[in-house]
């Protein structure tokens, strides 16, 4: 499946995502971190927030939309600019400083993060305008953690209902859900009803996603280098393949890259199966570099 084909097929509308547009810092250690000393170290500073990733992958393949809050300084303009320079239409909100994401990367490219939101937990009531041509809203869970962002989200989700645009939630981190409330996260999924859920296996695992209360939902889990097991409102539990991979360097944005990938050929029409190929595809090539970029356009 190529872009063009994408493109061809994107007949649905704008793919858009809201939530976080911030800087990630991240690092590399050379070796085992050292406590109370100095530890030498590669350090990668890029463009990142999960939503703004999901949606600067996606421009390559459909059109793509971003919402969200950025700081009112330097970094939030380069932040904007660089997404936008990606094909993204970027629509923000501007105050404060700009968000920041430490991701430190171990030796298997397993990342621990510490993140510092700032501006983009300060998104406060969003123009159903933004809406305007959306094919699908994506809303990664890291957009309920916080007020005013929260409750915005809400709002623009209850927008997108109003005018039958599908819902995709992406589960985000088991150390978001915990914090927010495991129970809570379940009856936030209730009230939303996405179309789509992204999550990884200990994310399912958190939210019992196998069980009958998300049946309504098509769920997606990812098991790292496990197949994807996606389990339709509809039909069979399909269990694809991920291809092997060597060398992976950082696994930062792979999630979103897979994300991206498969909304792209779902808003194509494609089937499920083909959809989670795609996000396999693009999800590779982030795999084999630093931060969240790709090795280059799936084509």
């Amino acid at each position: 499946m190529t872009a063009q084909y994408l493109h061809r097929q994107a007949e649905s509308g704008v793919l858009v995502s809201v939530g976080d547009l911030v800087e990630d810092i991240v690092v590399w250690p050379g070796r085992e971190v050292q406590r109370g000393t100095d530890n030498e170290a590669a350090v990668y500073r890029s463009r990142g927030g999960s939503a703004a990733n999901v949606a600067s992958f996606a421009a390559d393949l459909v059109p793509s939309r971003f919402i969200g809050c950025v700081g009112e300084d330097a970094a939030g303009q380069m932040l904007v600019n660089e997404l936008s320079e990606r094909g993204v239409d970027v629509r923000v909100q501007r105050r404060g400083r700009s968000g920041t994401i430490v991701v430190i990367v171990d030796a298997d490219g397993e990342r621990t993060m510490f993140p510092d939101r700032a501006a983009a937990g300060q998104l406060f009531e969003v123009s159903e305008m933004w809406l305007v041509s959306a094919g699908c809203l994506h809303v990664p869970a890291y957009g309920f953690a916080t007020e005013p962002t929260a409750g915005s989200v809400r709002r623009l989700i209850d927008s997108a209902r109003r005018r039958s645009v599908p819902v995709s939630v992406d589960a985000s981190s088991t150390g978001m859900i915990a914090d927010y409330g495991v129970e809570r996260f379940r009856q936030l999924l209730d009230a939303v009803q996405p179309q789509l859920l992204f999550a990884n296996m200990d994310e399912a695992a958190l939210l019992d996603l196998a069980s009958d209360r998300f049946s309504a939902t098509t769920t997606v889990v990812k098991d790292g280098a496990g197949p994807t097991v996606v389990r339709p409102v509809f039909g069979d539990e399909l269990r694809i393949p991920v291809p092997p991979l060597v060398g992976v360097r950082d696994s930062t944005g792979a999630g979103d890259a897979f994300a991206a990938g498969f909304l792209s050929a779902w808003l194509g029409r494609s089937d499920l199966a083909e959809c989670a190929r795609f996000g396999h595809a693009l999800a590779r090539s982030v795999l084999l570099t630093p931060g969240a970029r790709s090795a280059g356009t799936v084509g």
